[in-house]
């Protein structure tokens, strides 16, 4: 493995551990399939970032830049250098090469955000801050350097313009139900962004348990003496699994709000990724290379993407996910399950020879 001098620092300025670094790497080395088919898809749209920008032509990023100098503390050499030196670290790890500035702010809400479309700035509140160890840290900043280079602003932003327009055209039923759809759609790629992030996070720091050990805490405070990860992931495939039918459409219609993965989902993706063969990969210098960007297809991005989903619904074990393979193979017992489900009905069914009701199921002892 190579050492990671700090981004724009002295040679023996180095980190407190030695990490791989990645040059030339192509954002879509991290991104989760169903993020890089759409960001392909808009990259090759020319003017799409122009475009939007007119439309965004209040959300001045001088004026938010202003703002955070004249509220926040801007990170230097001379203030909190420890995060200074580490999204310097992360740009050099990530071979990117224009660091963004990084502010702290007075928030005791746990919170990192990246900002900006042509100049990002990465925020991060004192709630985070004094939440998360070094290590941890190091996971949060690179999740926001890799928002700031994928470009992720382009559609936060169509989202807020998106959201506000709903508001004024709420009157139109059909007008607001189109532009709710499209709300829906980004919410949901926003999510898979998340996901992309969390991975260039660990990209960046190169410590699995640490960028799983980060996500426990915004789920469960700092108290890490009373927590776990393992137990963590084991929530994860709890949660995962849980109930019947019932439960997936009530998780259904809990995430579909959501502009972020819930923390026990993220933890287990990310773990899965740092297991796979694509994380070793990049670690053993095999990724994408910006110079091949232009040359990345479309139509091979959104097939990405098809198998991605395809393969969340073959392999989860969430009930309503099973329903829809079922549906998928054709099963003949699909109204059967539905209705009994929802009814409560066909418990203790097929006891009986004479087609009579059945003595109802007795809950195990304890339940």
């Amino acid at each position: 493995m190579t050492d990671s001098p700090r981004a724009d620092g002295p040679a023996d300025n180095v980190p407190s551990r030695r990490r791989q670094r990645f040059p030339e790497i192509s954002t879509r080395a991290w991104e989760h399939p169903a993020d890089r088919s759409a960001l392909v898809a808009l990259r090759k749209l020319t003017g799409f970032d122009d475009v939007l920008k007119k439309l965004a032509g209040l959300v001045s990023e001088r004026s938010v830049r202003l703002m955070f100098l004249a509220t926040a503390v801007k990170t230097s050499e001379r203030q909190y250098p420890e995060l200074y030196d580490m999204v310097r670290d992360a740009a050099y790890v990530l071979d990117l090469d224009k660091v963004p500035d990084l502010f702290v702010t007075q928030d005791p809400a746990v919170n990192a955000m990246c900002i900006g479309m042509d100049t990002p700035v990465i925020v991060l509140t004192t709630g985070l801050v004094e939440l998360l160890d070094e290590e941890e840290l190091r996971a949060v900043i690179g999740h926001e350097v890799g928002h700031a280079m994928s470009g992720h602003a382009v559609y936060r932003t169509m989202l807020l313009i998106l959201t506000s327009l709903a508001t004024r055209i709420g009157w139109l039923p059909l007008g607001n139900l189109a532009v709710m759809a499209l709300i829906t759609a980004l919410k949901e790629w926003f999510r898979k962004a998340e996901l992309s992030c969390d991975r260039a996070g660990l990209l960046a720091g190169q410590d699995p348990q640490a960028s799983m050990r980060g996500l426990m805490k915004l789920a469960g405070g700092h108290n890490l003496g009373e927590m776990n990860v393992d137990a963590f992931l084991e929530q994860a495939e709890e949660y995962e699994k849980a109930g019947d039918l019932r439960d997936g459409v009530l998780k259904l219609l809990q995430v579909l709000p959501q502009s972020h993965p819930f923390a026990v989902v993220r933890v287990a993706k990310l773990k899965a990724w740092s297991e796979s063969d694509e994380y070793r990969s990049i670690l053993a210098g095999a990724y994408p290379r910006r110079g091949d960007d232009p040359q990345a297809k479309v139509s091979d991005q959104w097939k990405a993407a098809a198998d991605s989903y395809g393969k969340s619904i073959k392999e989860s074990k969430d009930p309503l996910f099973s329903l829809l393979r079922d549906i998928a193979d054709g099963a003949g017992s699909v109204g059967g399950k539905l209705r009994d489900t929802f009814t409560g009905a066909g418990k203790g069914s097929g006891n009986g020879s004479d087609g009579g009701d059945a003595e109802p199921e007795k809950a195990p002892a304890g339940s």
